[in-house]
């Protein structure tokens, strides 16, 4: 298996059961990689993982040479809030994930976990830039007191589609979140299809562009995992309303050149679709396999 022929692809699943649950809802959907919430969408640690230990999950994922995890922060998070206080749970619940998270990355596995920028709540897109990356430098900050720090686990900034006053509606915002971040090791981007189309970026007609401009601005190095996700209401809507695979405005063809670009081979591709029926996510993650040429 190679990162070039190998597509990475899954869902986001249920933890209920603990780690040997997820790893076997990955199997029935036929996935080579998965993103889950360590947190319920409250920000409460989940008790089905925080119960027992990640180790031997994280030995069976890298014996089956699953592609990268891509573990979703819960909602919740609002690193770019006008409440300190609220800021500071974010900081926190964060630094307390990627802790939970880091056996799994010292095994082996390359372990990501992806995270809402942050909504600026009328402070501005600048002020609010500003308070993430400061928000993920005190992170930072914590982790190094134990080491956590250097056990490999990523944050991901994802796109955002520009609904309300969230940050991280265009590349030039994430590349500011950046800039800020003092260890600039720990980040890197998510690419969600939707939220990128919905924020303006014609990527039905012009894939190649908006990577290209991707490339200039934030740099396609930082770019480390994909939300494979159609929309719904389509280009430049801002209302970040997920369709299931070639059911929205961006279409199978889409999808096609998505997992035959060269530039993205070997990301883990996450599906963040509507379960319309049992088999939903494993016939949709048979659709994106079968699209490869």
């Amino acid at each position: 298996m190679t990162a070039s022929s190998e597509l990475f692809v899954g869902s986001h699943l249920s933890t209920s059961g603990g780690w040997g649950r997820l790893l076997q809802r990955s199997h029935d959907e036929g996935g080579t990689t998965f993103a889950f919430f360590p947190r319920s969408p409250y920000g409460k640690r989940s008790k089905a993982l925080a119960d027992t230990s990640p180790e031997a999950f994280a030995g069976r994922l890298v014996a089956e040479h699953y592609g990268p995890l891509v573990v979703h922060a819960p909602y919740v998070y609002n690193f770019a809030g006008k409440d300190a206080s609220k800021r500071a749970f974010a900081v926190d619940a964060l630094a307390e994930d990627i802790r939970m998270l880091a056996p799994i990355a010292r095994a082996g596995q390359t372990t990501y976990i992806n995270i809402h920028p942050g909504s600026h709540v009328g402070q501005g897109s600048e002020a609010g830039c500003r308070l993430i990356a400061d928000g993920i430098n005190r992170v930072c900050d914590d982790l190094a007191k134990d080491g956590t720090a250097d056990a490999g686990v990523m944050i991901l900034l994802e796109t955002m589609a520009g609904k309300g006053t969230e940050c991280g509606r265009s590349f030039e915002e994430l590349a500011s979140i950046i800039d800020g971040v003092e260890n600039k090791a720990v980040v890197g981007v998510t690419f969600d299809t939707c939220h990128v189309y919905d924020a303006g970026y014609d990527i039905v007609n012009d894939l190649d562009g908006v990577l290209r401009e991707f490339d200039d601005v934030i740099g396609l190095d930082r770019l480390k995992a994909i939300h494979a996700n159609d929309s719904q209401f389509g280009f430049g809507s801002h209302k970040d309303r997920h369709a299931n695979i070639g059911k929205g405005e961006l279409g199978v063809d889409f999808f096609r050149d998505m997992v035959n670009d060269p530039r993205l081979a070997g990301l883990p591709m996450i599906l963040e679709t509507k379960e319309l029926t049992e088999t939903t996510h494993r016939d949709e993650i048979a659709l994106l396999r079968s699209l490869r040429r």
